[in-house]
C-alpha cells in the first residue's frame, strides 16, 4: 500500500497539539524530530550520538511526520489540517513556521524510519524510558524500567512536558497512592506512577487510538498490567476519591479540569499538572487558588511548566 507523509514544522510548544490534530485527522503514524532530543541523546562515549544523522533534524522548530493510508482523501483533510493548526495561535500558542508538505512513502519506510530516533534514555534519577524492540540492562538496583511503544501516541518521555510529570511524580509518590492519569497517551505516566509504588492507577484519555497503545503499553511492563485504561472526557463522570490527579496537557484543557480535580481528591490530595507555557503559568496558578488549592511547587524546564498543588486538609 502507498502513504503519503505530512510533515508540519512547527514550534516546541505547539508538538503535542499539532500531534493531536493529525492523529484526530486519521494518521497512522506520527514521528517528532527535534534537534533538543538529538543534543539530549547519550552520546557513545566518543562523541557520536549512534544510529541518529543530524542532517534528519531542522536547525529550528520540530518537525511533525504522519502517515495517511491512500484510502483516505487527502485533499480534504489537509484544509481541515491547516485550519485547526492556525486556530492553535488563538490558544496563545506559537506554532512557529507552520510549514507543510507532503510527499509519497512505502509501508516499510513510515513503519520503521522513525524508531531510529528513539532510544533507551533516562528521565529522571530513577526512570529510564526503553523502546520496547531494545534490550536493556538496569544500571543500577533500583532503576525503574518502563518499557514503551509509543505507536500512533504522543508521550515517549522526551518532551519536557512529560519529563516535568514524571519527576513530579518521582518526588510525590510514598506508595499506595490511588492516582488518576487524564489524558493518559501512551500512557507512560501511569506506567511511571506503578513504578514508583502508586497502588490503584486508572488512566483515562479521549482519543480512542491513545486508549489502545496505552492499554498495550502496560502489557509490556510486569507491574502496570493491571492498570485500567478508558476512553472518557477529562473527568466527567468519574467518581474515584484519589490521592493524586495527573494531567499532562494543555493549559487550556487543564483549566477546564481544575474543578472536577478538586471534586475527586482527597483532602490534602495532590493535583499535578503539566504542558503548561510560560504565558499560560499564571493563569493557571490563578485558577488553582481560585479553586482552593495550595500551591506547593512548580517546575520548569525550558519554557514548560509544571504545577504541584495541594487540596487542604480538612479542619
Amino acid at each position: 500500500m502507498k502513504w503519503t507523509e505530512v510533515s508540519v514544522l512547527t514550534a516546541s510548544e505547539a508538538v503535542e497539539a499539532v500531534s493531536n490534530i493529525l492523529v484526530e485527522a486519521g494518521t497512522s503514524g506520527v514521528s517528532i524530530e527535534d534537534m533538543a532530543d538529538f543534543n539530549d541523546t547519550p552520546d557513545d562515549g566518543f562523541g557520536e550520538i549512534w544510529a541518529l544523522d543530524q542532517a534528519d533534524f531542522p536547525e529550528t522548530g520540530v518537525i511533525i511526520k504522519a502517515y495517511f493510508p491512500e484510502t483516505l482523501f487527502l485533499p480534504e483533510i489537509l484544509p481541515v489540517i491547516k485550519q485547526r493548526i492556525l486556530e492553535l495561535k488563538e490558544f496563545g500558542l506559537d506554532i512557529g513556521e507552520n510549514r507543510l508538505e507532503t510527499s509519497e512513502v512505502n509501508e516499510t519506510s513510515w513503519a520503521t524510519a522513525w524508531k531510529k530516533y528513539y532510544h533507551p534514555l533516562q528521565i529522571t534519577r530513577f526512570m529510564t524510558v526503553v523502546p520496547s524492540w531494545e534490550d536493556y540492562t538496569p544500571k543500577f538496583a533500583d532503576e525503574r524500567v518502563i518499557r514503551l511503544d509509543p505507536g500512533l501516541a504522543f508521550g515517549t518521555g522526551t518532551h519536557p512536558t512529560t519529563r516535568l510529570s514524571m519527576q513530579a511524580l518521582e518526588t510525590t509518590i510514598i506508595g499506595g497512592e490511588t492516582l488518576l492519569d487524564v489524558g493518559t497517551g501512551s500512557g507512560v505516566l501511569s506506567i511511571a506512577s506503578k513504578a514508583l509504588g502508586a497502588g490503584d492507577v486508572f488512566a483515562y484519555d479521549l482519543d480512542e487510538v491513545a486508549v489502545r497503545a496505552a492499554k498495550e503499553n502496560m502489557i509490556l511492563n510486569e507491574y502496570a498490567k493491571d492498570v485500567p485504561v478508558a476512553a472518557n472526557d477529562l473527568l466527567k463522570g468519574i467518581t474515584i476519591e484519589a490521592d493524586i490527579v495527573m494531567a499532562n496537557i494543555l493549559a487550556e484543557i487543564i483549566l477546564l479540569l481544575v474543578e472536577d480535580a478538586w471534586r475527586v481528591l482527597k483532602p490534602n490530595g495532590l493535583f499535578i499538572t503539566s504542558g503548561i507555557i510560560e504565558s499560560k503559568r499564571d493563569e493557571v496558578i490563578e485558577n488553582l487558588l481560585s479553586q482552593g488549592f495550595d500551591i506547593e511547587q512548580i517546575l520548569q524546564m525550558k519554557d514548560w511548566f509544571a504545577i504541584i498543588a495541594r487540596k487542604p486538609a480538612e479542619e
